[in-house]
């Protein structure tokens, strides 16, 4: 296991980077900002959301950040484990949005299936592949978790990433942020880590 992953994977990502089910059981409230950096000073943020307002966030100290990197279909692999965000179709099946396939220090990591908020009615499930078989629409993952299991068609259109080092000076204005982050009793907002596109890539959890 390389260093980065040590010092940056394992806090950053162990149960809220992806886990809502462990941020649910935290007391206090929990937010996903999505949106990229107006500017930065300090420790502050200025984020533009996907909604199109501007949120302040105070980046906690030693916060690390992660970056997100393009991935393929061909990285999916049996005995990998992933994080897929998907919308439920008529037929019961669910339909990928997107899918991030965790380094293997991310292994375990936010494992279940839950309800998300990339999109009205979306769900995250964090799993290991089971079996992976050729679909009409793509290829549908057989999902492996410790309560169930779930399948997952990954059409061409859905984006697949993976996590690559980072460091603050990947924080700059126009980069594209994915950020956990908890509020105070006061309103303030604050990360404990933050998610940078990288190469273009935006976050797409």
């Amino acid at each position: 296991m390389t260093r980065w992953w040590m010092r940056s994977f394992m806090p950053a990502c162990a149960a809220v980077v992806i886990a809502v089910a462990t941020a649910a059981a935290q007391s206090a409230p929990q937010m996903r900002v999505r949106g990229t950096i107006e500017s930065i000073e300090g420790q502050r943020l200025a984020i533009k959301s996907r909604e199109g307002d501007t949120i302040d966030i105070r980046l906690a100290d030693n916060a690390p950040v992660l970056g997100v990197t393009k991935a393929s279909l061909a990285d999916i692999t049996v005995g990998k484990f992933v994080g897929v965000a998907a919308l439920p179709q008529p037929d019961g099946t669910l339909k990928a949005l997107e899918v991030l396939i965790f380094p293997e220090a991310g292994r375990g990591s936010g494992e279940g299936h839950y309800a998300w908020d990339l999109l009205p009615e979306s769900t995250m499930t964090n799993a290991t592949v089971a079996e992976s078989v050729t679909g009409v629409d793509g290829p549908i993952l057989t999902l492996k978790y410790k309560d169930g299991e779930k399948k997952i068609v990954v059409p061409p259109e859905a984006p697949i990433v993976t996590f690559s080092p980072g460091d603050r000076m990947l924080l700059k204005p126009g980069a594209a942020v994915f950020v956990p982050a908890t509020a105070r009793p006061d309103g303030e907002l604050t990360a404990m880590r933050i998610l940078v596109g990288r190469d273009g890539v935006v976050p797409p959890m």
